[in-house]
């Protein structure tokens, strides 16, 4: 059942037989990451190589609930929606400590991808084919009545090639209703959408009614921000960035961009949520700019070749073209051996840094 707020606790959530995880099979290795409510872990489980999430269990009684059902929400989430550029979802145990386990993703994030490349601009294909890849997961988190409410470069990471991106983080996800009204100021300041202020201070917990075009907003942001490799509103506060945002209708310049290219930004932060695109028509949208800037190629003779077999093309632009400029940015994949080497058991782990 639900709590008064509408969320799961975890002492109420049951999780499918099948996405448990035996915490005695789970090792932890180096820290790659953490935030206000966990910590994320390179580690093992099964011989699988693994993104371990703990989640601070908090200090009052009431912070506690809200991180249990924030794990529950997210649980729940990952374990019903799967898509091919949303972070595999491979288990979770709420008990010695509340952990989600997802597959690793070598590449890491993509605001650390883009710091590495500034001042350089990535190249116009690869910005598009990471804005589809970004765009198709928020297609597929829509068309399941979720929101995710927490679109960003930290919440998005990348393959080991660099060549696709997947969407992550699904702790501030929740199902869109109608007639529900859901907490405001939720999110990040700096991508968060405007219609989630109101014109005085909102109190802390007040509620307020909004719809998944709020995502498509912090999309604008980050596309904005992978075709200028900056980070948007330049000299701004993260409090400063939304207040403007929300107020004064501020939004960072597209006039050095194609008209095309321009239009589809400006329409995807829209102030007025209705007139927003949903993710369906961003992909048309992308995919009709994409073919204009970069045409198939034409047809080798036939004559050419020895063999029958077809080569097709990547569903999204890859980033192998930026290789040679990246190389020695990005750490390498630690070996098997030394994996092995650094691992430590959970209930270890747990003494240790949690």
């Amino acid at each position: 059942m639900e709590s008064g707020n509408g969320f799961h606790s975890a002492d109420e959530f049951v999780l499918d037989s099948k996405w448990l995880i035996d915490p005695n099979q789970l090792f932890v290795g180096p820290k790659i990451g953490e935030g206000a409510h966990a910590k994320v872990y390179e580690g093992k489980y099964k011989n699988q190589n693994v993104a371990i999430k703990v989640v601070h269990k908090g200090e009052t009684q009431e912070d506690i609930a809200k991180r249990q059902a924030r794990f529950a929400r997210e649980v729940e989430m990952l374990s019903r929606v799967q898509h091919k550029n949303l972070v595999k979802f491979i288990g979770a145990c709420k008990d010695p400590l509340m952990v989600v386990v997802t597959e690793l993703m070598l590449g890491g994030t993509l605001r650390k991808y883009l710091l590495n490349m500034r001042p350089r601009c990535l190249e116009r294909h690869v910005v598009l084919g990471f804005a589809l890849d970004i765009a198709r997961s928020m297609e597929c988190l829509h068309s399941h009545g979720i929101i995710h409410r927490d679109l960003k470069p930290d919440n998005l990471l990348l393959t080991a090639d660099y060549k696709t991106v997947k969407l992550a983080d699904f702790g501030l996800a929740r199902e869109e209703s109608l007639t529900e009204m859901m907490t405001a100021e939720t999110g990040t300041y700096r991508w968060m959408a405007p219609e989630l202020y109101s014109t005085v201070t909102l109190r802390q917990g007040e509620k307020k009614h909004y719809n998944h075009k709020v995502d498509v907003y912090s999309f604008a942001i980050v596309l904005w921000e992978l075709l200028h490799s900056k980070q948007p509103f330049g000299g701004m506060s993260n409090l400063q960035a939304a207040y403007a945002a929300a107020f004064k209708n501020a939004r960072p310049s597209a006039e050095d961009l194609p008209k095309d290219l321009a239009m589809i930004l400006t329409s995807c932060w829209s102030e007025d949520p209705n007139a927003r695109p949903n993710f369906t028509q961003i992909i048309q949208m992308l995919l009709h700019y994409l073919s204009a800037v970069a045409p198939p190629e034409p047809a080798i003779p036939p004559r050419l070749f020895t063999t029958e077999n077809t080569i097709l093309p990547p569903e999204s632009p890859g980033t192998s073209s930026l290789m040679a400029v990246c190389d020695g940015t990005v750490g390498t994949q630690r070996s098997e051996m030394e994996m092995e080497n650094k691992s430590r058991s959970f209930f270890f782990c747990f003494r240790k840094c949690c």
